[in-house]
């Protein structure tokens, strides 16, 4: 069984197969068949009812996510599904108030089979795809798998400084983490910069002489830090008028590998308008266990390594 972020199974065949007639769902209750479909409400109960192609399936407050019951998840997260797919298996049917057939529905433990055939197999290293749920000052928050969360921390997020994981992510954007850390309580930190390439892998696409763009990241008193890829940034020398976010065309004067530094010229600049959330990732699978940023010659060694 695959075990994905929320959204991603909703449109599936498969699951669109499932929801079609109740047979269907009734096939699938007593199963660890993970489904989803849409929330429509968050009662004042905090259950949550699901559309089932015009079936009417409710998960209660206590079904609804692992730690609900004893505090540990505040009921934000059940609030916050409101118009969002959310994954569930079925546990049984019942008749509503007005003799209406109801599908009862349980996300937790569809969280709970994640967490047992999926997620406590994490090792440091490993590649998953997340999706982005939410963007905080101090990181950026994902779903790892059945609505379960974990956070990249927003100096792992790359290697050139952001001021905000809003200049790297969207709400909703699939990406690729790299499991930094599984704590003795199951805790999942994740980290995202080692799937973006050492520096020699992006100094490479670089060469001086060349005239390119890039984002200015910070105005310091001594240049200004231009950002040419995620992982790679150059020294330019102050020019006035320049601020912080703003995209920037860049003259290459000279390439130091062994300093691990790019000296630019700032050519023009205009106010960034667009922000690109594509990435060329290094790696999309399978497991790292040793990353070294830095070539070989750097006299400052840069990495980060795997256990």
């Amino acid at each position: 069984m695959a075990y994905l972020p929320e959204g991603m199974l909703i449109d599936k065949p498969e699951n669109r197969a499932a929801l079609s007639n109740i047979s269907n769902l009734r096939e699938a209750a007593g199963t660890e068949k993970i489904l989803e479909a849409r929330a429509i409400v968050c009662d004042i109960n905090h259950n949550l009812i699901v559309d089932l192609n015009g079936i009417k399936g409710i998960i209660k407050r206590e079904d609804g996510a692992i730690g609900i019951d004893d505090g540990t998840t505040r009921d934000i997260a059940l609030i916050s599904r409101v118009n969002k797919p959310v994954c569930f298996v079925v546990t049984g049917f019942a008749k509503d108030g007005k003799g209406v057939e109801t599908v009862l529905l349980s996300r937790k433990k569809a969280q709970e089979s994640c967490r047992k055939n999926y997620v406590d197999k994490f090792l440091p290293g490993d590649i998953i795809c997340t999706r982005v749920t939410h963007l905080e000052p101090f990181g950026c928050f994902v779903d790892i798998a059945c609505g379960i969360p974990s956070l990249i921390p927003i100096d792992s997020i790359s290697v050139s400084r952001i001021s905000h994981p809003g200049d790297r992510f969207a709400v909703g954007q699939d990406i690729y983490s790299v499991v930094k850390n599984v704590d003795e309580n199951g805790k999942i930190s994740l980290t995202h910069k080692e799937l973006l390439g050492t520096w020699e892998q992006n100094a490479d696409r670089f060469c001086a002489g060349e005239t390119v763009s890039g984002i200015v990241r910070s105005v310091e008193s001594y240049g200004i830090f231009v950002e040419l890829t995620p992982n790679l940034a150059g020294l330019a020398e102050l020019k006035s008028n320049i601020k912080a976010g703003e995209r920037a065309s860049v003259y290459i004067k000279s390439i130091i590998p062994e300093k691990m530094k790019i000296k630019l010229f700032i050519v023009d600049s205009l106010e960034n308008d667009r922000i690109d959330y594509t990435y060329n990732y290094k790696y999309t699978h399978g497991r790292i266990r040793c990353w070294k940023y830095s070539p070989e010659s750097s006299e400052k060694q840069v990495g980060t390594e795997f256990y």
